[in-house]
């Protein structure tokens, strides 16, 4: 098995090129379960060489098999804030959209944001969640209906085909044998490897286009320099994650001693030592 190009410095420098579409159409085909064209890559911005790892995305405008348009936001995340920048990225990429060209509404059936996230998450087991907005009523809990003129107008059969849909894939915590095409595309997404064997769109093309020792010596430099910091991002991430868990720990059993619970107790609650929470 070989080491490829990884896919969040691929996205910033090469998949931007027309040439390799494939790949991302693919990964795009997988996810939402439709065959998938990119038509354009809106807003592509150059890349330096003082890249922050941590925010990498891209924004295209994507056809169906039926030719029906949507937009689709994909970020590579390794930052803690990331719920909040997948709302903001969603966006400002539809307003710049609908801003930048005549008709942006009527163009554009559907939005998706893909958020690739490269830290672990506290909650959850799985390793790809997709959210969708659903309106129901508070006092009836009945969903809300499109007509059956808006179900032709809008050529959707349920309101939440309107709205923004959400996909979250968790690549750190994907550690098993690939056994489907997603799992194929989360185990190069997280290791940069892909398997002899590759059933998924878009990997194949991984291995013909994606390969370091294709890439001109200056970019080899640049690729090295993605992977250190990316490295010294993610230590910083695990310290601040280790560190904001302790002081949550010591926190509670100031509180648990503040109430006059006993030492015992405490140390069965907190699991620190009883000299510790002496000493508090």
């Amino acid at each position: 098995m070989e080491n490829y190009i990884r896919f969040d410095w691929a996205m910033k420098r090469l998949l931007r090129q027309r040439d390799n579409y494939a790949v991302l159409e693919g990964l795009l085909t997988i996810l939402l379960n439709m065959q998938v064209r990119i038509l354009l890559i809106i807003d592509s911005t150059p890349y330096k060489d003082d890249d922050i790892p941590e925010r990498f995305r891209m924004n295209l405008l994507i056809a169906n098999e039926k030719d029906e348009c949507a937009l689709v936001e994909i970020q590579n995340n390794n930052e803690y804030a990331y719920y909040q920048r997948v709302i903001f990225g969603l966006s400002s990429q539809l307003t710049d959209f609908v801003n930048r060209y005549k008709d942006g509404y009527g163009l554009i059936g559907k939005v998706y944001s893909v958020n690739i996230v490269y830290f672990p998450l506290v909650h959850g087991k799985d390793f790809v969640y997709h959210g969708k907005t659903v309106l129901h009523g508070i006092h009836t809990d009945e969903l809300l209906d499109l007509s059956p003129f808006q179900q032709q107008v809008f050529e959707a059969d349920e309101t939440h085909c309107l709205y923004p849909e959400y996909y979250i894939l968790k690549v750190c915590d994907f550690n098993k044998i690939p056994q489907s095409p997603l799992e194929e595309w989360m185990y190069y997404l997280n290791t940069g490897n892909v398997p002899d064997k590759v059933t998924a769109p878009g990997l194949d093309m991984v291995k013909k286009q994606l390969r370091l020792e294709q890439l001109k010596q200056e970019d080899v430099k640049a690729y090295h320099r993605h992977l250190n910091d990316l490295a010294i991002l993610r230590d910083n991430l695990y310290a601040e994650h280790t560190e904001g868990y302790i002081e949550g720990v010591l926190k509670t059993a100031r509180n648990l001693k503040k109430m006059g619970m006993d030492v015992a107790f405490i140390a069965q609650a907190t699991g620190l030592l009883t000299d510790e929470i002496d000493a508090l």
